[in-house]
C-alpha cells in the first residue's frame, strides 16, 4: 500500500488493518508518534490525516492511502515550527511522552483558529492526556504560539 509521510511516498507491505501508529513507527520508522494506550483515549498516538488530528492507534494503515499523513517529524526537521519552538521556549515537557501529540493537536487548533481563548485550547487538547499534569504550560504554549505564527 502506498502512504505519504511528511510529504514522502512509501510503499509498505501492511495488512490494510494494521495501525497506522504501527506503520509509522516498525515499517517507516517514525518514532515520534507514541504508543499510549491503545484505544484513542490519551492521544499519544495524534497524527495528522489530510490536516485533520486523529488517533493512529485505532486507525486502519488502509484509511491513510493515498491521503497525507503528517506526524511530529514532518513538523520541521529542526524544530523551528512556531509549536514546537514555544513548547521549547515555555519548558513546557516534563516525561516528554504525551508532546508529540499535544503538539499535533495544537497545530491543528492553530491552523483553523489562529487567537484560541483558554476555553479552546481546553476543548481542543482535552483528548490528550498528560500524566505529569503540564496542562498550564501547554496552554501558555499554544497562546505562545499563536504570537509567533503572526511574527
Amino acid at each position: 500500500m502506498k502512504l505519504t509521510v511528511n510529504g514522502t511516498a512509501h510503499e509498505v507491505d501492511a495488512p490494510p488493518d494494521m495501525p497506522l501508529l504501527w506503520v509509522l513507527r516498525d515499517l517507516i520508522g517514525l518514532t515520534g508518534t507514541k504508543f499510549g494506550c491503545g484505544m484513542a483515549q490519551c492521544g499519544a498516538c495524534t497524527v495528522h490525516l489530510d490536516g485533520t488530528p486523529m488517533r493512529s492507534c485505532i486507525t486502519p494503515a488502509a484509511a491513510a492511502a493515498d491521503r497525507s499523513v503528517t506526524t511530529i517529524e514532518g513538523l520541521s526537521a529542526d524544530g523551528s515550527h512556531p509549536v514546537q519552538r514555544a513548547w521549547a521556549e515555555l519548558d513546557v515537557v516534563q516525561c516528554g511522552y504525551c508532546q508529540s501529540g499535544q503538539i499535533m493537536s495544537a497545530v491543528a487548533l492553530l491552523a483553523a483558529n489562529a487567537k484560541p481563548s483558554d476555553a479552546d485550547i481546553d476543548a481542543a487538547l482535552s483528548g490528550n492526556l498528560c500524566r505529569c499534569g503540564t496542562y498550564q504550560r501547554i496552554r501558555a504554549a499554544v497562546h505562545r504560539a499563536a504570537e509567533l505564527s503572526k511574527a
